[in-house]
């Protein structure tokens, strides 16, 4: 490699190593997109208030949920008296987790629900509907409660950035308790509600339609205290936090989800690749290395004959062919045999015919033409191929 490509090569590697410094280095980007997992620090994450949730219930003890609900209620066996909080955009629950909930509910539990949708199952269930604005809002919403008895302050809550209002249009006013509405600076006779309380069983469902107050951002603005005025309505020992009907779940879009989310078959297929690795580290260093092929040389004794045989053919050297072919024959013969071919008589054949276990007659006609042929001086083809099938017939 000459100095100009080793300067070229050099430059481009200085680029490639400052570009992933820089990368490393520069400030992430904030994400606003709308998560509500427990685990998410970015604004619209609910990490904040899954942790605040220790401090404000004193006696109680939380547990994140990262499991359908309809699994965990079944499968789980859950505290009297508790509480599930499920925070979400949407929260549209599908009959079996209505199910499980509302028996969860109905054996004096508490369901909290904030999402600016409930779904086709609730509203045919409990009669609850809303209906959103998605727009942007060009002023603030100030969320307040009916009950005097649990506001423990008089601040004004206010909610504008990345939030859509969304009231109730439709509640059954036999099973429901208005609790919460945005308040109307233009018409102060009209409310548009946004938290209800809705009695089941020995337990309770609570409705609300702000789902952005349990945020980190409005949780780190001063508004902390509106998540806890809502939550205030209820004493549980145990809350369960939902961290599975979220926006930001992350959801495994491989094949192997199946096998991964089953635990039997996630070990099972871990063992293999650990046993894999395993195998490839030792098999790797005790197979010799790979040793070259060498051809063996090939025996072409058969092909020069040929050529040369060819080469008399060619020529038309009838009578060297024969002799050599007689010559051959009789060696074999006596190497074979061991008979004395000085003299082809008749006791000769009689001899060669038992050795070989041959026809006398085929034998006597084989070595009389080969005399007649050693007595010849001039040999034809006709000659030869007369001496070559009789050889052939003859079994040596």
């Amino acid at each position: 490699m000459d100095k100009k490509s080793k300067r070229i090569l050099m430059a481009f590697g200085v680029a490639l190593l400052a570009l992933i410094i820089i990368e490393i280095v520069s400030p992430k980007p904030i994400n606003w997109r709308e998560s509500f997992t427990t685990d998410n620090k970015d604004p619209y994450g609910c990490y904040v208030v899954s942790e605040e949730l220790k401090t404000l219930y004193n006696n109680a003890s939380t547990t994140i949920i990262n499991e359908d609900p309809f699994v965990f209620l079944r499968d789980s066996s859950y505290q009297e008296n508790s509480m599930y909080l499920l925070v979400n955009s949407d929260i549209k629950l599908d009959k079996r987790q209505y199910e499980k909930l509302s028996n969860y509910v109905s054996k004096g539990n508490t369901a909290f629900i904030s999402a600016r949708n409930f779904g086709k199952v609730l509203k045919d269930s409990l009669g609850v509907d809303t209906y959103s604005y998605y727009y942007l809002m060009e002023e603030e919403m100030n969320p307040v409660l009916f009950s005097k008895s649990f506001i423990k302050d008089s601040t004004k809550y206010s909610y504008k950035k990345g939030v859509y209002k969304s009231t109730f249009t439709e509640i059954d006013t036999l099973k429901t308790k208005a609790l919460g509405y945005y308040l109307n600076f233009e018409d102060e006779d009209i409310q548009d509600l946004n938290f209800i309380k809705i009695s089941f069983g020995k337990g309770q469902f609570y409705f609300h339609t702000l789902p952005e107050a349990f945020t980190n951002y409005y949780m780190m603005e001063g508004n902390q205290q509106y998540v806890a005025n809502l939550l205030s309505f209820e004493n549980p020992s145990e809350i369960y936090i939902d961290n599975y009907l979220k926006a930001g779940r992350k959801v495994v879009k491989s094949p192997m989800r199946f096998v991964l989310n089953q635990a039997s078959l996630k070990w099972a297929y871990y063992l293999v690749i650990i046993g894999l690795l395993v195998f490839v580290m030792f098999k790797g260093k005790r197979v010799q290395r790979v040793i070259k092929v060498i051809e063996p040389l090939k025996n072409s004794s058969v092909e020069f004959t040929k050529t040369i045989g060819d080469l008399h053919f060619q020529h038309k050297d009838f009578g060297n062919i024969i002799s050599k072919k007689i010559t051959y024959f009789l060696e074999k013969i006596r190497s074979q045999y061991y008979l004395d071919t000085n003299n082809l008589n008749e006791e000769f054949c009689k001899k060669l015919a038992i050795k070989s276990n041959t026809k006398l007659e085929e034998t006597t006609k084989l070595i009389n033409t080969i005399k007649m042929l050693k007595g010849k001086s001039f040999h034809s083809e006709e000659d030869l191929i007369q001496l070559n099938k009789l050889l052939e017939e003859f079994t040596l």
